[in-house]
């Protein structure tokens, strides 16, 4: 491994052993406190806990992006109170190596690592300037010119787990580069050995359908109005709805609507005067279900709980670029392919940020028992980063 993706399984590991599923506040200090000592760039933490750095300057701005929060360990990533970090067969096990402080910290040394232009306000919370360390110039990648260049962030939110709270809190502060390389998870989606570029995902919206009636005693119906029945033909209606499919770079991403429980009812031997449904739907960028039909039925509610927005890539020529630069990383051939889930991609999205997925995470590791990541694939997200930080942005893409 070179010197860099040392670093990068080094900082992993630092990173994974901060115990902070009930707080984000000890990752974000970590996280801070390396970018006020490993770069020369203007680092911030906002009031809500996400960090923030800065390099560079020019009329776009290019963010790498990640969020420091975890979900719960399970017992066995856990040690005396401290998450359990291992090394073995190649990959890091322990809670948050996939999803997603393993991207993060490739983000975080590519931010370090990346030629862009100085700026006379890059200083330390000191106000002396540090020594930034030189490039790896065994990764192949070559500097762009400062003509090319735009400044370059690192971005880093809380709540990812929790809807997306901290990318919410930067968004309505303020935050929105033009362009956008979230590190979720994009590998061996196209493939075995393949880090791929997601250029969408689907979003959730989950919502409740109320129905009420009129109670009576269930040897008299007729006295009341059955609201499971109710209930029962505004699932119908649920059933019978074709979720919304939208083609985006040449992949087809199909939305879903499925009841998923149902509760109703206070004995055996009362008609229900209440019964309501839930509903999770998978959205897809431009359209959703008609759920709001449910409604035509008399005494029926529908009520939206979570809308997490989905993500479809606006820049195609961003789009190819990303893909050159994944290429010059791997063996394999990156594939533009799309998610099944929400991520924070779906906020900056929605706010107008041009944005793409590219991260270490592989289908299934998110979120388990045996979360682990590979090191081999965080050294390629490193140089991948690396790579479209230095690339020379092209002319058709997107100012605004």
């Amino acid at each position: 491994m070179t010197a860099n993706a040392t670093d990068v399984t080094e900082l992993t590991r630092e990173l994974v052993s901060i115990p902070n599923h009930e707080s984000e506040a000890s990752a974000g200090d970590a996280i801070e406190s390396w970018l006020r000592s490993e770069t020369d760039a203007d680092v911030e933490c906002d009031e809500a806990g996400n960090v923030f750095a800065r390099r560079g300057e020019g009329e776009r701005t290019l963010a790498l992006v990640g969020h420091h929060d975890v979900v719960p360990p399970a017992d066995e990533q856990v040690e005396n109170g401290e998450y359990v970090v291992e090394e073995r067969d190649g990959r890091l096990y322990g809670r948050g190596t996939a999803d997603m402080k393993g991207s993060l910290a490739a983000a975080m040394c590519a931010f370090r690592d990346s030629e862009v232009p100085r700026t006379s306000s890059s200083r330390t919370a000191s106000g002396d300037r540090v020594a930034r360390r030189a490039p790896d110039q065994s990764s192949g990648i070559q500097p762009r010119d400062a003509e090319s260049a735009g400044e370059l962030v690192f971005a880093s939110f809380i709540g990812e787990e929790r809807g997306g709270v901290g990318a919410r809190h930067a968004i309505e502060n303020g935050f929105s580069p033009d362009f956008a390389v979230v590190g979720e998870g994009s590998t061996n989606y196209s493939g075995e050995g393949v880090t791929d570029v997601v250029v969408a995902h689907k979003g959730r919206r989950g919502s409740t359908i109320t129905a009420r009636g009129a109670a009576s005693h269930a040897s008299e119906p007729e006295a009341g109005e059955n609201a499971i029945y109710r209930a029962c033909d505004a699932v119908e209606q649920v059933r019978s709805m074709d979720a919304p499919s939208v083609e985006v770079l040449g992949n087809q991403l199909a939305g879903t609507v499925v009841v998923t429980e149902i509760d109703g009812g206070s004995a055996m031997n009362v008609v229900p005067d209440r019964c309501s449904v839930t509903v999770d739907e998978r959205t897809v960028p431009g359209d959703r279900a008609p759920l709001e039909e449910v409604v035509d039925g008399e005494g029926v509610e529908w009520t939206v709980e979570q809308d997490l927005p989905p993500m479809r890539c606006s820049d195609e020529a961003f789009a190819d670029r990303m893909l050159e630069a994944a290429r010059t990383t791997q063996d394999g051939e990156p594939r533009p392919v799309t998610k099944p889930h929400a991520t924070d991609a779906g906020w900056l999205a929605d706010a107008g940020t041009a944005c793409l997925i590219y991260g270490a995470s592989e289908p299934g590791e998110a979120h388990t028992a045996t979360e682990s990541v590979s090191i081999d694939v965080l050294e390629r997200c490193y140089r991948g980063y690396r790579a479209i930080a230095e690339s020379r942005p092209r002319s058709e893409e997107s100012t605004s």
